[in-house]
């Protein structure tokens, strides 16, 4: 199994920059899109559990819209094979002073493209 292929770690990164623009733009649709619509797709929030694409579509179309943007750093994409996926950054918003936010997503390509299964929010202290 080869890691890190440029060509698949080009489309992977491409993915995870479509999706990083979405979020601060509250570009819900694409949001909807990028993650696989199924019931065993899950996000773990910074205070929700969602289980499954309805859940997660749900919460994106009810989230506020104001105050999404942030700084991205460290972020690490890596790909295993040319269908398999992983995506980890850390990021700061003006509103979380002292604080560090911790993204972690699983992308998996499908006929459709590429799409998360899994993700993870998480903020702590700095």
């Amino acid at each position: 199994m080869k890691i890190n292929d440029p060509a698949v770690l080009a489309e992977v990164t491409a993915a995870f920059s479509e999706y990083e623009t979405a979020l601060v733009s509250n570009d819900v649709a694409t949001l909807d899109r990028l993650f696989k619509d199924g019931p065993q797709t899950l996000r773990y929030g910074v205070a929700e559990n969602l289980y499954g694409y309805g859940e997660i579509a749900a919460f994106r179309s009810a989230r506020p819209s104001t105050g999404l943007e942030r700084t991205i750093e460290r972020t690490v994409i890596t790909t295993y094979g040319d269908t398999t996926a992983t995506a980890n950054t850390m990021f700061r918003r003006d509103s979380m002073v002292g604080k560090v936010g911790r993204q972690s997503q699983t992308w998996i390509k499908f006929a459709e493209g590429w799409r998360v299964v899994s993700a993870h929010v998480s903020i702590i202290p700095e």
